[in-house]
């Protein structure tokens, strides 16, 4: 992991305030924070945000100026996994924003 992709998982370490539910595990290149074992969001390298939302949701945030159907390696994964880029995080506002859209869709998908 890349300086710019350690500093965005410090800044939602910060956020997340250290929730007892929240677990955090390295994989796929990214650092990623856990929900009962499912990713909430990730940092990924070059501060890239991934964040996990339901299909319909992800069609509709994928609109958003800095954000874009995640790829990982060579495929673009579904509607339900969203890249946010660096840019779109330039303040702890825009990155509680999106943090609370992936607890929202958590909380709703079980």
């Amino acid at each position: 992991m890349d300086a710019a992709g350690e500093e965005l998982a410090d800044r939602v370490r910060a956020l997340l305030g250290g929730s007892a539910d929240v677990e955090e595990r390295r994989m796929f290149g990214t650092r990623a924070f856990l929900v009962d074992g499912h990713i909430l969001v990730g940092a990924r390298p070059g501060g890239t945000l991934l964040v996990r939302v339901d299909g319909q949701s992800g069609a509709a945030l994928s609109t958003r100026a800095g954000v874009a159907r995640a790829v990982m390696g060579a495929r673009t994964m579904g509607t339900g996994w969203l890249d946010v880029s660096s840019g779109a995080l330039a303040d702890d506002g825009e990155l509680m924003f999106w943090l609370d859209v992936a607890r929202e869709n958590r909380e709703e998908s079980g």
